[in-house]
């Protein structure tokens, strides 16, 4: 299982949300960049980033500051936030992102990410944000009716890479990986799931690391990270330190 760290990025600069809540906005660093390269340091095989502004927008707004961790970070990189259409994923890939991530679109637009899957294959993570089971959309500011579950495996088979299931109840709160959830949707689905939201310290990834075998290929920790309350080293460590890449 692979321990991937969360870089979200806000007008140019890394933060965290409390439950995806942009009027609860904490800002760790105006040098994300040197975040990049500290989580690089300490054994990252991979960085999550997440253009947050991007995410309201419908468009990437941090391109400068996601092209420069690229340049100067040297680890590959995972991309979400207001990822639309096809030549945006083009541009990103371009630009040497690893995978992009689409959320909105998953709900909103099935055809353009089946699209997108087909053209770019095994470069493809669906992002499935979701609140009590029900999937948010929008930067999270959209709540719908449907399951996390049904919308899995509305994709199963047609080549996505992964799924990063994010409880927004617990991102932000450390108040611990909803494990249950996790594992159903990564049953249900059959597509690899990397877990996000509500990581609090080294029991969470032993627990995760527990139910690898249900299809769990990796978690993203950010909030414990930054405040302390986990060592990037120690989660690789209990994670098992395997590389995906």
């Amino acid at each position: 299982m692979i321990v991937i760290p969360a870089i979200d990025l806000k007008d140019g600069k890394c933060v965290r949300l409390m439950q995806g809540d942009f009027s609860r906005v904490t800002v760790y660093s105006d040098q994300p960049v040197t975040v990049a390269e500290k989580w690089r340091d300490a054994g990252a095989e991979r960085i999550h980033i997440v253009d947050l502004d991007g995410s309201l927008a419908g468009s990437p707004k941090n391109l400068t500051v996601i092209s420069e961790i690229i340049r100067r970070a040297h680890v590959p990189v995972q991309v979400g936030g207001g990822i639309r259409n096809l030549q945006t994923i083009g541009r990103f890939l371009d630009m040497g992102v690893s995978r992009v991530i689409l959320g909105t679109a998953a709900l909103k637009d099935r055809r353009f990410v089946l699209e997108a899957c087909d053209i770019y294959k095994g470069k493809i993570i669906l992002g499935i944000d979701a609140k009590e089971g029900r999937v948010a959309v929008e930067g999270w500011t959209e709540e719908t009716a449907a399951s996390a579950v049904d919308i899995a495996e509305s994709y199963k088979g047609y080549g996505i890479d992964a799924i990063v299931y994010t409880d927004i109840k617990r991102d932000g709160m450390q108040a611990g990986v909803n494990l249950s959830a996790t594992k159903e949707l990564a049953e249900s689905a059959g597509i690899p799931v990397i877990a996000s939201g509500g990581v609090s310290g080294i029991k969470d990834i032993e627990n995760l690391a527990a139910i690898e075998k249900y299809g769990i290929i990796g978690v993203i920790i950010g909030k414990a990270l930054y405040a302390g309350s986990l060592s990037l080293e120690e989660a690789i460590k209990a994670a098992g330190g395997k590389k995906r890449g």
